[in-house]
């Protein structure tokens, strides 16, 4: 929960409370889904998060393992 609370903290900086807003997140969202940023609105936004809530959480997943593999000590 912590990791998703950090990436969205990052992806929507400057449009916390916006999300929608977010150059970065909309660029995220066209790369990943094909919709085209420029046209996305808040109801597009909260639809594509719903939709792909699984694949979002698995990708945030593999994102705490990879930053703990990196961080891990070598002995």
């Amino acid at each position: 929960m912590l990791s998703a609370l950090r990436f969205y903290w990052i992806a929507t900086r400057g449009h916390h409370l916006r999300p929608w807003k977010s150059e970065f997140l909309r660029w995220r969202i066209e790369t990943y889904s094909g919709m085209k940023a420029e046209s996305l609105t808040a109801g597009d936004v909260f639809r594509f998060l719903w939709n792909e809530r699984w694949e979002l959480i698995r990708f945030l997943s593999w994102t705490e393992d990879m930053k703990k593999e990196a961080t891990k000590k070598v002995v």
